[in-house]
């Protein structure tokens, strides 16, 4: 007889095999390699692609959009956001893009967005910022202002689980989604056996990181590209339509949950592509 452990741990190791085998199926798929730019005499080096996740997710959200440039020779660097909040996180991917030499390309997905705008500030080599689904803070702005943009709103704050964590400051703690409200909030276009899975693995953010002001925006120097995603629950469509618009972003809107990335990785590809061939 299973005991409840090992039936815990078969369903778990299944969910993650079902995942996995949803995005192999879909690279397989895909035409990947003839939506890459190809390498020519101009192009004698590719730029080096960082993608950045956002609050209650991980990399492996980026892992088909990624996985595609992986396969067509580009350097790829998915990297752990420390979810710390802006100021250490900003700080951990400037250190980060600090051992990096040649041109850089960052995607930020989400938070990730706060991330990029900030890290880029002053680094010659990032020669364009790639927002999806993000946010692209002006300076002194935090998230939850951005959140009401355009006159949009959320209702993800109405679902937050906040937990302790060693060392908050004052007022601090970390943030997760209800996982009861995960997959409608995050990732309504996607199956239910990975939404489910990933609503109990979800990383959290530090809540400080919603009331926090941003610095200096990086979009004001280097020529940015954004996705907005139509039917996402998480960032307010018309607050996505006014931080491209400002920050100037070459723009494309798809109809997607809060997730192009996993649900319409193609056109994040696509996009992707725009922006590397903008840096020619």
């Amino acid at each position: 007889m299973i005991t409840p452990v090992l039936h815990r741990i078969k369903r778990w190791l299944s969910l993650r095999s079902l995942l996995a085998a949803i995005i192999a199926a879909a690279v397989i798929a895909a035409p990947a390699a003839a939506s890459l730019p190809a390498t020519s005499g101009h192009d004698e080096q590719k730029p080096t692609l960082v993608f950045v996740h956002g609050a209650f997710a991980d990399s492996s959200g980026w892992a088909e959009v990624a996985g595609r440039y992986l396969n067509a020779g580009y350097p790829v660097h998915a990297v752990s956001n420390p979810l710390r909040g802006i100021q250490y996180d900003s700080a951990y991917l400037q250190s980060y893009l600090a051992t990096m030499k040649g041109p850089v390309v960052l995607i930020g997905h989400s938070y990730g967005g706060t991330v990029i705008t900030n890290a880029a500030t002053g680094n010659p080599n990032v020669e364009a910022l790639v927002y999806v689904a993000a946010y692209a803070l002006d300076g002194k702005e935090t998230v939850q202002a951005a959140n009401t943009l355009g006159g949009g709103q959320t209702e993800v704050t109405n679902h937050l689980v906040i937990r302790p964590f060693p060392g908050a400051q004052e007022g601090d703690a970390d943030a997760y989604i209800d996982p009861a409200h995960f997959a409608r909030l995050f990732a309504q276009d996607l199956p239910a056996q990975v939404t489910d899975f990933m609503g109990v693995s979800q990383r959290p953010g530090a809540l400080a990181s919603l009331v926090t002001p941003s610095g200096a925006p990086a979009w004001k120097e280097i020529p940015s590209w954004y996705m907005v995603a139509r039917n996402d629950n998480i960032i307010p469509l018309e607050a996505q339509r006014v931080m491209a618009d400002r920050a100037g972003a070459t723009t494309v809107e798809v109809k997607s949950s809060h997730v192009p990335m996993m649900s319409r990785p193609s056109k994040v590809v696509d996009l992707i592509d725009r922006a590397i061939d903008g840096t020619h």
